[in-house]
């Protein structure tokens, strides 16, 4: 890994993208979403009439195409962004992204964006401390209260409905939620994303030290 990586794992509505965005802009590095490249293997696939239940038939789609973040999301130059937050492309995901042959296509994208990257990267997921990038030079686990994470999900989902993405997420066979032992835990119940980025870019400027 030739780039300084800011890795960032938690639960649903614990504030990963939101502060990853920030985090990242406060430092003019890239931001890696990683959801996204999920959700774009996805699209195309529908466009494609692919049998999304099917591990061998995604593993190989996933393991062929290439995939751009940018303005725009692009698969082998075909512009997906319109449907990746479809109610279609969200409940497709959560299928296409438990498989293993999937997610191993997309973890070597990852590591080789960190690689080609012009300057460090923060990337953001449930498996990035732990499966993509044990080696970040900062790991950061962030939380919340229950109540809290329901309520920034807009009212969407209640907290019932939370914790049980909550047991799928830590229960799931291939590359659960868990929390890598030498993560920095921030719980962001109550504090501001100015707070929550300056305590890491705190931990930056110490794993320099």
């Amino acid at each position: 890994m030739s780039r300084t990586v800011i890795a960032i794992d938690g639960p649903a509505g614990s504030g990963k993208s939101t502060v990853a965005k920030a985090v990242a802009k406060a430092l003019s590095w890239h931001y890696l979403d990683t959801g996204s490249m999920y959700r774009a293997v996805t699209v195309a696939a529908q466009r494609r009439n692919l049998n999304l239940n099917d591990e061998e038939v995604m593993g190989d789609f996933a393991e062929s195409v290439t995939i751009e973040l940018g303005n725009s999301v692009l698969v082998n130059g075909e512009d997906v962004t319109e449907e990746l937050r479809t109610e279609q492309t969200n409940r497709d995901v959560s299928i296409v992204a438990t498989m293993a042959r999937v997610r191993h296509a997309m973890v070597h994208q990852q590591r080789l964006f960190a690689t080609t990257a012009a300057t460090g990267i923060v990337v953001e997921g449930r498996d990035i401390t732990t499966v993509v990038f044990p080696d970040a030079r900062v790991k950061i686990y962030l939380t919340a209260s229950l109540e809290e994470r329901s309520r920034r999900r807009g009212g969407d989902e209640g907290e019932d409905s939370v914790a049980r993405r909550d047991h799928a997420d830590m229960s799931r066979e291939v590359s659960p939620l868990t929390q890598a032992s030498d993560a920095h835990t921030i719980d962001t119940t109550d504090r501001s994303i100015a707070d929550v980025v300056e305590e890491i870019l705190t931990c930056l400027a110490n794993s320099s030290n």
